[in-house]
């Protein structure tokens, strides 16, 4: 157990991680919210991203030039930033999205808040880092694509070969370590986002509802002055890491071999 402030600490060995482990909070919340947001935000990431990098390959010199410099305008844009942005897109009565949905019929402008319920907030979330994490994969998939022969599109299409079976059997063989570094990285920043998750409404601690593991961690040990736990639920994001990253490594050595 861990004291700040002059306090001695104790000695607990494994209690905070056989604490942690057997909260039905963690189990039924805070891993969901974390695995799933995670998975949900690399998988749309990786695709738009792929989707942008593909028409930055099509365009001509000047419209590839003003498309990179405004996808790359939502990369630099700190998180801080972006999030406010989309906390007012949404905010409640006076928000952008709620005076559409309003007018549409789909809701009461006056009565939803969009930052409540736990499905709606993670959907925001969602959208807030997948704005913010497309443009990197955009532009190292855009990077891979040059690296293409055009003599093996050229024999695609002499094949017959539709657009889908040249990207599948072309694209995606050729750069697939391109794939596998962008997929990787986002799942590592996407597992430990924090920011976006903190700064919207109830995000902080009082919807638990919305917890995931670096949320949960820092309410524990700062907001609560339990330490000890949030230590362990840090770790316990830690090992996570450390998982993808060996995953991510061994599959770097794999592919490595195989093009040798």
């Amino acid at each position: 157990e861990v004291k700040f402030g002059g306090g001695v600490g104790t000695w607990t060995g494994f209690d905070h991680y056989k604490d942690l482990l057997s909260s039905p909070l963690l189990w039924k919340t805070v891993l969901p919210n974390t695995v799933f947001f995670a998975v949900a935000c690399v998988g749309l990431t990786v695709v738009l991203g792929t989707l942008v990098a593909l028409l930055l390959n099509r365009l001509g010199t000047v419209w590839r030039f003003i498309c990179s410099t405004a996808i790359m305008a939502a990369w630099a844009m700190p998180a801080v930033t972006g999030t406010y942005v989309w906390i007012w897109l949404f905010q409640p009565e006076d928000g952008m999205f709620s005076k559409i949905a309003g007018g549409l019929g789909l809701i009461d402008p006056e009565t939803t808040n969009w930052f409540t319920e736990r499905l709606p907030f993670y959907a925001i979330a969602t959208l807030n880092v997948v704005h913010h994490g497309f443009p990197f994969v955009a532009i190292t998939v855009f990077a891979g694509l040059l690296t293409i022969p055009k003599e093996l599109y050229e024999a695609g299409m002499l094949d017959g070969a539709s657009a889908w079976q040249r990207f599948w059997n072309i694209t995606v063989p050729t750069i697939k370590p391109v794939f596998l570094v962008v997929t990787i990285l986002s799942t590592i920043w996407d597992f430990k986002v924090f920011t976006q998750i903190y700064i919207m409404p109830g995000g902080s601690g009082s919807n638990e509802d919305v917890y995931n593991l670096g949320v949960f961690s820092y309410n524990q040990a700062f907001a609560q002055n339990d330490y000890g736990t949030g230590s362990a639920a840090a770790i316990l994001l830690t090992v996570l890491l450390l998982a993808i990253t060996v995953v991510y490594i061994r599959t770097l050595f794999k592919q490595g071999e195989e093009d040798l």
